[in-house]
């Protein structure tokens, strides 16, 4: 019990409020700063300053300065959900389908000032990826609604001893990834520097592919995290519905990973079809807990 107590502390130190509170502190900072500096670049093109990137498309409009702080705030939800991650395989999931969520709100920001206000509207590729995004947007607002009201819908079980200790093992897995989150940052952080001011086309390297940046790896993180926490609960329950309720929340990790590498309506399609196998996953769950438990009382 030594061992899983020591687990606790370190988690109940490193994920305090005052732990997070600094850390969301930090990160609006940072946001600010980038925000600043993003705008202060953009201005500095318009002024006919010779920069090493003139042609980025992020330096097009001041609307797209608004990308970079939500970068950083994308960083902090990342943390939350490596803090939510020993709660439950649901709330986890959750916090996924919001950080997508956020990924194509950053995306918007990043495509709005492209927008080609002519009467061929229809014929530009920047003006129909604006409308799928903003309606996709919309159906995975109202999606993640409905997963949250789905998932309110558990039946509360009592917590068994082994219970704790499979969360306390949760707890160590959210342990190790919080320095694998800040090294995969900084080497994620690290490469786009390096891209944006090595690169001889910009458009065609890094700023075109600039959503890969961090989260493409980090999701891939969190399915090899998933998967290891399947193994781990393999011990503690043999529920079949429970098994096949955490495998179909990694098949839908799985689908947003793959959005990263798809480009236009693809993306949002794969990401919304994703979503929507985990919620189909939990009211199949919920049906099938609901019955259980009405056949035991």
């Amino acid at each position: 019990m030594g061992f899983y107590s020591n687990i606790e502390r370190v988690f109940d130190w490193l994920f305090s409020p005052k732990i997070r509170a600094s850390f969301e502190r930090f990160i609006l900072v940072l946001a600010s700063i980038g925000f600043v500096i993003h705008l202060a670049l953009i201005f500095l093109k318009r002024f006919q300053f010779d920069l090493p990137f003139n042609d980025a498309l992020l330096l097009s409009d001041p609307i797209s300065a608004i990308y970079t702080p939500f970068s950083f705030i994308l960083v902090y939800e990342a943390y939350l959900l490596i803090y939510y991650l020993p709660r439950s395989f649901t709330t986890s999931i959750s916090k996924q389908y919001e950080i997508i969520a956020l990924v194509v709100i950053r995306k918007i920001f990043k495509d709005i000032p492209h927008i080609e206000m002519s009467n061929d509207w229809f014929r530009s590729e920047y003006n129909i990826q604006i409308w799928v995004d903003l309606s996709g947007i919309l159906i995975l607002f109202f999606l993640i609604y409905l997963f949250k009201k789905t998932r309110e819908k558990l039946p509360i079980k009592t917590v068994s001893p082994r219970i704790n200790r499979f969360i306390a093992s949760k707890k160590l897995i959210s342990i190790l990834l919080i320095p694998t989150l800040l090294i995969l940052a900084a080497i994620s952080f690290s490469d786009w520097l390096v891209s944006t001011f090595c690169s001889e086309s910009l458009v065609d390297s890094s700023l075109s592919n600039i959503n890969h940046v961090f989260f493409n790896n980090f999701f891939t993180m969190l399915i090899f995290t998933d998967v290891f926490i399947l193994l781990l609960s393999f011990q503690y329950t043999l529920r079949n519905s429970q098994l096949i309720r955490n495998t179909g929340f990694i098949i839908s990790t799985v689908l947003l990973r793959l959005s990263f590498s798809a480009e236009g309506l693809f993306n949002i399609v794969l990401i919304l079809i994703g979503v929507v196998f985990g919620l189909l996953i939990l009211l199949t769950y919920n049906a099938i807990e609901t019955e259980t438990k009405m056949q035991t009382d």
